[in-house]
């Protein structure tokens, strides 16, 4: 008897403000907290919320029959805390139910799998501890950002001691073979190794609502007609998908609700098929053979490889340049340059710099908030540029970088005490205004009557003075005529 394991990633970056050259080294604060909290509701009202709502319904109905698994990033954890904790509380109600399991995945949604064994095992480590946190699972299968995997990151995810891992079935690593079997790591054996049937879990996910499709529209009953005609022996059908498929990328009014309510009833009714979580894939099922991936792969675009983030000289300098920080970062201790170095790490931020333009253009504007891929480059690398900055005065290496860690920290030392003298001057300027208007009225002459001997003195010597002056004039004006 065959099974569909159904899986959705949830992921969501943190965007950048526009952050200008200037900007380096005066403000070290680089999210644009409005797009994301826009744009995180949008998605939470359009996909999240009713997307939850209808599997919980499916679950209850079916008592354990439909179960399912999320991969739920750790940047699209935060934002669930800060913009909609109803959300993360939905969620939650999955967990409960039992029939959800909750996958691994890096903290930050990164590359980071490709440059540092241990600040892999540190990032998938941190996203445990938060699956554990809020779901109160362990996981035990592990999916690495947007499927990358080869042979060397499976071994160690295997040394890791997770069970499974899950990637794409690939045709050019595939070749004759079919992707609805169990497989197993090359190097190392004990990990299982799950692969995504692409062109099913494609058409619900990419071509759903495409008039154009020579399938459309595609109803449950269909969609179960094709399950039906994978042979028998051929064991689990892995359906692989983002979430934001239901409500955002496939818009309600597509009928796409209407298709995901219906799949599990259709699938009881009309195939032998059952519904298991990747974990049971993986206890349940023998491997078939080893899967070998001595180049990384991925879910994206049509080539199914890495040219998405990391394709050409844009993306690769701003990788490097990244990681370069990496062995000062293991030593530093602040708490907030620890979240901007997590957060820099997101692959969104490398996904926008993409120069494809053809068969999977469209795919890479979805919510990208650059205009082109040099302006996603240059925000990036100015943003990179002062965290730079500040990892060197948090962790000075050369004479250099500690002679200006030095003189950075006199500076911050004497902006505080200036900041200080002000306050103080400001308030001791204050208390003497304060005190001189208070004496000004107390000392003021009081106004008299009359008037003293010296003043009427002083003023007959002034109207003597005047009248002689007015002779005098007299006198000229009579030489004038004259």
């Amino acid at each position: 008897m065959s099974t569909i394991c159904l899986y959705f990633q949830v992921h969501q970056p943190f965007r950048f403000r526009r952050y200008r050259f200037f900007d380096i080294g005066n403000e070290h604060y680089y999210y644009d907290d409005y797009s994301n909290e826009s744009i995180f509701r949008k998605v939470a009202e359009k996909c999240y919320l009713p997307a939850n709502q209808l599997m919980l319904e499916l679950i209850n109905k079916y008592q354990g029959k439909f179960k399912i698994a999320y991969s739920i990033s750790g940047t699209a954890m935060d934002q669930m805390e800060l913009y909609a904790p109803e959300v993360l509380s939905s969620f939650k109600s999955l967990a409960d139910t039992g029939q959800v399991e909750f996958l691994a995945e890096t903290n930050s949604h990164s590359l980071v799998s490709l440059k540092d064994e241990e600040a892999f095992k540190k990032q998938v480590k941190e996203h445990s501890l938060k699956i554990k946190k809020y779901f109160n699972q362990e996981p035990v299968v592990f999916r690495n950002t947007e499927l990358i995997y080869s042979d060397e990151i499976g071994a160690m995810v295997a040394r890791m001691g997770y069970e499974a891992m899950l990637t794409e079935g690939a045709k050019h690593i595939l070749g004759w073979k079919s992707p609805n079997y169990l497989y197993c790591n090359a190097i190392d054996p004990k990990l299982k190794v799950l692969l995504k049937n692409f062109k099913l879990s494609d058409d619900i996910a990419f071509r759903f609502s495409n008039q154009g499709w020579e399938e459309y529209p595609l109803s449950a009953e269909k969609f179960v007609g094709w399950l039906n005609q994978i042979g028998k022996e051929e064991e689990t059908v892995n359906l692989f998908m983002d979430y934001e498929t239901f409500g955002e990328h496939q818009w309600e009014e597509t009928g796409i609700f209407e298709f995901l309510k219906s799949i599990p009833e259709t699938v009881f009714a009309h195939s032998d098929f059952t519904f298991s979580t990747p974990s049971e894939v993986a206890r349940n099922l023998k491997p078939v053979s080893a899967i070998e991936v001595p180049y990384p792969i991925s879910w994206a675009d049509e080539e199914r490889d890495l040219t998405a983030w990391l394709g050409n000289e844009l993306q690769e300098e701003a990788f490097n340049r990244l990681y370069d920080l990496g062995e000062k970062l293991k030593k530093v201790t602040d708490p907030v340059l620890e979240k901007d170095w997590n957060y820099l790490q997101v692959s969104d931020h490398f996904y926008y710099m993409c120069t494809k333009f053809f068969s999977d253009g469209a795919v890479h504007s979805y919510f990208n908030p650059y205009d082109t891929p040099y302006d996603a480059f240059i925000n990036y690398m100015n943003v990179l540029s002062d965290f730079t900055v500040r990892v060197n005065a948090a962790v000075p290496k050369t004479s250099v970088e500690k002679e200006i860690a030095n003189l950075t920290g006199i500076i911050d030392e004497k902006d505080k005490t200036i900041e200080k003298y002000e306050k103080e001057l400001y308030e001791l300027n204050k208390q003497l205004l304060t005190g001189k208007s208070a004496g000004a009225k107390e000392t003021a002459p009081k106004k008299t009557g009359g008037t003293t001997g010296k003043d009427t003195a002083k003023k007959k010597t002034a109207a003597k003075t005047t009248a002689g002056k007015k002779t005098v004039v007299k006198a000229t004006a009579g030489k004038k005529k004259a």
